[in-house]
C-alpha cells in the first residue's frame, strides 16, 4: 500500500477515443491554456465536479460579466 503521500502521486492511464474534431478542439484548448490535452481533460473534470456539487446545493452554473450579471446559464450538467 505505502504511505498516503505516495498514493497521491499514483496515476492511472486511461485510453480515450475521440473524433478528429474533438482532438483538434483539445489541441486548440491546450494551446490557449498553455497546457496539454491531459490538462484540459483534468480541468474539464474539475469543472463538471463543481457544477454537479453546485447543482446538488441548488446553485446554477453560468457566465457573468465583471459586474456579476449572469449573461449565460449553463444547463444540463
Amino acid at each position: 500500500m505505502g504511505n498516503p503521500e505516495n498514493q497521491k502521486k499514483e496515476k492511472i492511464r486511461l485510453s480515450l477515443d475521440v473524433s478528429p474534431e474533438v482532438n483538434q478542439l483539445l489541441d486548440n484548448l491546450a494551446a490557449s491554456t498553455g497546457g496539454t490535452k491531459s490538462d484540459v481533460i483534468r480541468k474539464a473534470i474539475a469543472l463538471i465536479k463543481v457544477a454537479v456539487e453546485g447543482k446538488e446545493k441548488g446553485l446554477k452554473l453560468g457566465l457573468a460579466e465583471s459586474n456579476q450579471v449572469l449573461t449565460t446559464e449553463i444547463v444540463g450538467l
